[in-house]
């Protein structure tokens, strides 16, 4: 007998290390999925051996006829029974003790105060050339049109998932290389050969860095898989979540996985650092958040600042509000932005029961998960891409999801116009106070232009950076003319020598006659006057010519 409990006992013990192996299990109790994990094999081990030391059940013949009854064994013993029940007692007080009900100031404290800013002041003014007009999904097509132009490579691999990030200034979408099935990892163990990289400010800037491998990923087997190798390498008893690929200002890449504990029992997780797992020689550095590289742009998972920000706004007065006063709650859909050099989750912030309606919009620092917010009362993000979509109906464009821009202290949606394929044909602008007021144009510029008369001609009479309603014409001499391409087209840039403070900006779609205007000619310009070093020019004439070309 005591043979047979050894082996069953061994049978039990190997399958939970199997299940702990498979499941990469965190094998910290202070940790929910351990607690529990831990709960049923010792409630196995204790079973087995007290199986037959409970009792047996006999049957006696009696007048009555034949009666079944339990006799407890006589070196029955109660302590297993009690430590088994304190067990999963403890499992079930530390549960119940850690939800909202019993700790609802922590559920609403667990986000910071949200530090109120000054969104003309606080917030960079748009910069039409560094605009992320690529979105997840379209950098996810433009690599894998990049890895279809490497036959070989492409039959062996697979893509993983874009991560947006800033790389030495740089707004790109880093997309690594996984291994395509079981078969393409034996063949290949030391890992796949590089990534491809997006830009998102210009679909036309793809490419394949084939420098380095990357040799533990998500997609891999056994102790090359990340999450088994970082478990088991560099964090068995901590919180592991939320990975992402990120490159470091040499574009080396790495894994930066969030480790994370919990502030009230099994409840509130919270990130506390990051390891950093180089992709290719699985080296690893298990960083505080105040302790990160530079280079390292997240380690706030999306879904724990969402819940903290929702759990703020739901218990702001407490469990019992009934009334539903003051509460709030973010509204559909969130984005990654970047605002001078930091990268934020951005997302709007509604009223409880408002459908289309944003009391605000909140910023989360994805580093130190600082909030700011900014009391801009109009549509929701939702209620943007539609007054976007409807602006184009005809030709059933779709709206990717919206950017918030500063347009000269005027907060703007931002997005970009997708046809079916998800090729981008047009941008709009639409105004977050009054979402009524949209432009469209099949450049950055155009729309923008075409917003800022939209805002002039709105019935409030706003005015976009104090650009003058009145149209100026300027005739003068071109001191300097310079032209670059961007993912518009080409723009040209030129400094008339009669007001030479001003840069005058203009899309080559404008005039023929800019590709063969040089440095001495003569030229007429037209503009909407603007606060700025920088104007757009709406007409343009080159009066060398003896039969000028009309302005778009």
């Amino acid at each position: 007998m005591k043979h047979w409990k050894s082996k069953a006992a061994a049978l039990v013990v190997a399958l939970f290390a199997v299940y702990v192996l498979l499941n990469h299990m965190n094998l910290n109790p202070l940790y929910p999925e351990a607690a529990f994990a831990y709960c049923v094999l010792f409630t196995l081990l204790f079973a087995i051996f007290t199986v037959d030391k409970i009792g047996r059940f006999v049957m006696q013949q009696g007048t009555g006829g034949v009666r079944i009854s339990f006799v407890r064994h006589a070196q029955f013993r109660r302590w297993p029974f009690v430590i088994v029940g304190i067990l999963w007692g403890a499992f079930a007080l530390v549960s119940i003790g850690s939800s909202v009900l019993f700790q609802v100031n922590a559920f609403r404290d667990q986000m910071p105060e949200l530090k109120e800013m000054n969104f003309a002041e606080d917030f960079d003014t748009v910069d039409v050339s560094q605009l992320p007009i690529v979105d997840e999904e379209m950098a996810k097509k433009l690599a894998d049109k990049k890895l279809g132009e490497r036959p070989s490579l492409g039959s062996q691999v697979v893509l993983g998932e874009p991560t947006l990030q800033q790389v030495n200034g740089e707004l790109l979408w880093a997309v690594p290389t996984y291994h395509s099935g079981l078969f393409k990892w034996l063949t290949n163990m030391s890992g796949t050969p590089g990534y491809v990289t997006v830009s998102a400010t210009n679909p036309q800037d793809v490419e394949y860095v084939d420098g380095y491998s990357i040799k533990y990923q998500p997609g891999a087997y056994l102790w090359q898989n990340l999450l088994f190798y970082a478990r088991f390498t560099a964090a068995p008893f901590t919180g592991l979540t939320d990975y992402s690929f990120e490159l470091d200002d040499t574009g080396r890449p790495y894994w930066v996985i969030t480790t994370y504990r919990y502030l009230r029992g099994f409840s509130l997780p919270e990130a506390t650092g990051a390891v950093v797992l180089d992709c290719a020689t699985g080296e690893s550095e298990t960083y505080a958040i105040d302790q990160l590289p530079e280079w390292v742009d997240r380690v706030q998972p999306e879904d724990f600042i969402m819940t903290q920000l929702n759990n703020k706004g739901e218990y702001v007065h407490g469990y019992l509000n009934f009334s539903d006063k003051d509460k709030y709650r973010t509204s559909p859909g969130q984005t990654i932005i970047y605002n001078d050099g930091r990268c934020y989750l951005f997302t709007g912030l509604t009223s409880v029961g408002a459908d289309e309606s944003a009391i605000g919009f909140v910023m989360v620092d994805m580093v130190t998960k600082e909030p700011r917010l900014y009391r801009i009362s109009g549509a929701t993000e939702m209620a943007a891409q539609q007054s976007a979509q409807g602006k184009v109906q005809q030709y059933g464009y779709q709206a990717a999801f919206p950017l918030i821009v500063n347009m000269n202290g005027v907060p703007t949606y931002f997005m970009t116009l997708k046809d079916t394929e998800g090729l981008i044909k047009q941008y709009a602008y639409v105004s977050v106070e009054d979402y009524q007021t949209v432009a469209v144009g099949e450049s950055i510029s155009e729309a923008r232009l075409n917003y800022e008369k939209a805002i002039q001609s709105s019935p409030a009479g706003q005015l976009v950076g104090n650009v003058s309603t009145e149209k100026e014409q300027l005739t003068g001499t071109v001191l300097r003319i310079g032209s670059e391409y961007n993912p518009t087209g080409t723009a040209y840039y030129l400094v008339l020598a009669e007001e030479p403070q001003l840069l005058f900006s203009v899309q080559g779609s404008l005039s023929d006659e800019l590709a063969l205007t040089r440095e001495g000619d003569q030229v007429k310009v037209e503009y909407y006057p603007r606060e700025s070093a920088t104007q757009e020019l709406t007409g343009f004439d080159n009066l060398e010519f003896e039969q000028s070309i009309p302005a778009a």
